[in-house]
């Protein structure tokens, strides 16, 4: 993939400083790249924009929105220009990097820090992860930001873009350097190697452990189907996430969420044309059980009958719910944030703990069952069955302990989609559909020979042995198949 670095022409210095690596970065200015005369619409390009401001309608603004309307990878993209200028950005910071932000700044005596990110890096080495960190929150090539103690906890009161012409002297070769191995890490610098045609972003979270949703060596199974295929994968954290518009798709292999950073790349990926699998709108939808919920009983799927719990209607329910029944967290994921009350003194202590941080909870019948079907789908059309069994002695498919315990998990038995029960296998696609046509594993229970949607899942499991133990490598191929049919359409 080609790129161009935006530059004015006063800004010489950094030019000069890059001039060793123009066999692989062609430098031009703001009036170059927006008159159209260094590209063509549709070429595949990653566009450094490092314009001296990005105010509303400057140069810097429509550069990167020209790039986007072009179909170019820009850094920094609009959303992210956006967001330096809005101040509420600044506010909404995760608690992972609120956290760092204590652990870093605690010892300074000062009640007032100033930390310049240069291409994700800091001069300063104590204040590496803060800046990397920063840098994967406000994705822009050289930003500023300020920082205030106020009743001794530290707050990022500011983030603004660094013009070229603003770094100071002492800080240029620092720059020069940490923009040359940007660049380095953009590039394929393999002598006599033709690249692959794609490059695709495997997004994984190694602590996880036995909770990720592919085993390392469904991973690795993954990047050899994506080298068959003419696309080069490879595996990054929310640590790359400054690196995000290096890829032309992004698959996300790590348990997401709507109020973490798996959504937030999601959307940041789509919103710059990358093709995304899970995409936010999946996430959106798949991750809250109220929703799903609303959306089942509207399109008549099948599924166990659902009430929506509050406060305002909390003891109506006590008094006259069937025992036992089932209570779940509105973004519950893998058996986790659900519940089984045996009786109303239960169902009362699990109320008042759920709603004390969720206005909703669900509340189900609950439904005795063997095993759950899991159908996964791709494309709108089915990838795997599996029976996922309950856990030994427990009532869910995973038992979850104490932090010290282990997660014991029930067997899990593959079966050829074809020897499915048909009407399974056609509930599981028209649940999906009402997502999306993206990658789904829809979980369903067979009573009485009627089958009922719980969930649809945006993640599937996709492990080694399991999912792809009766397609092996193919499940995994065509995965990476439907991504390059989507980057083509693109």
């Amino acid at each position: 993939m080609k790129t161009l670095l935006v530059l004015d022409p006063d800004d010489g210095w950094l030019a000069n400083a890059l001039a060793e690596n123009q066999d692989r970065l062609q430098i031009v200015t703001p009036t170059q790249y927006l008159s159209g005369a260094v590209t063509s619409r549709g070429d595949r390009v990653r566009v450094c924009n490092l314009c001296r401001g990005y105010r509303y309608q400057s140069m810097g603004y429509y550069v990167s929105l020209l790039a986007e309307a072009r179909g170019h990878r820009p850094f920094p993209d609009v959303l992210t220009i956006g967001d330096l200028s809005l101040a509420r950005s600044v506010r909404m910071v995760p608690d992972g990097l609120e956290d760092l932000i204590q652990k870093s700044l605690s010892p300074l005596a000062s009640d007032d820090f100033i930390l310049s990110v240069y291409f994700g890096e800091n001069l300063a080495k104590r204040y590496e992860r803060l800046a990397r960190s920063i840098y994967s929150q406000f994705n822009a090539p050289l930003i500023r930001c300020r920082f205030k103690r106020r009743k001794k906890t530290w707050r990022l009161a500011q983030v603004s873009a660094i013009a070229v012409s603003d770094v100071p002297d002492s800080h240029r070769d620092f720059v020069a350097e940490a923009a040359r191995r940007h660049f380095d890490r953009v590039a394929v610098t393999k002598a006599n190697y033709r690249p692959p045609r794609y490059d695709l972003a495997i997004l994984h979270n190694p602590d996880e452990g036995d909770l990720a949703p592919s085993c390392e060596t469904a991973l690795k199974r993954l990047i050899k189907a994506a080298a068959r295929e003419d696309m080069r994968a490879e595996l990054v954290t929310v640590a790359d996430a400054g690196r995000l518009f290096e890829f032309d798709a992004l698959l996300i292999r790590e348990t997401t969420s709507v109020n973490h950073h798996t959504y937030r790349l999601a959307r940041r990926a789509e919103s710059a044309g990358m093709v995304v699998i899970d995409d936010p709108t999946s996430i959106l939808r798949c991750t809250n059980k109220v929703y799903l919920a609303e959306l089942m009983q509207r399109a008549k799927i099948p599924s166990p009958p659902t009430t929506i719990i509050h406060r305002s209607n909390a003891q109506d329910w006590i008094r006259q719910a069937d025992y036992p029944c089932v209570l779940k967290r509105p973004d519950s994921a893998f058996s986790q944030g659900v519940s089984k009350a045996e009786n109303a003194n239960e169902l009362e202590r699990l109320l008042h703990e759920y709603l004390s941080d969720s206005e909703l909870v669900i509340a189900q019948p609950f439904m005795k069952t063997d095993f759950d079907w899991r159908i996964g789908l791709l494309d709108g059309e089915a990838l795997f069955a599996c029976k996922y069994y309950m856990a030994k002695g427990h009532w869910q498919i995973a038992k979850h302990g104490d932090a010290s315990a282990k997660t014991r998990f029930g067997k899990c038995e593959t079966i050829p989609v074809e020897l499915a029960p048909k009407k399974c296998v056609t509930l599981a696609k028209k649940a999906a559909g009402l997502i999306g046509n993206g990658l789904y594993g829809v979980d369903i229970k067979e009573s009485d020979g009627e089958f009922y949607v719980i969930e649809v899942n945006d993640n599937p499991n996709l492990d080694a042995g399991v999912e792809d133990k009766v397609l092996g490598v193919e499940l995994y191929r065509r995965i990476v198949r439907s991504l390059v049919r989507r980057v083509n359409r693109e």
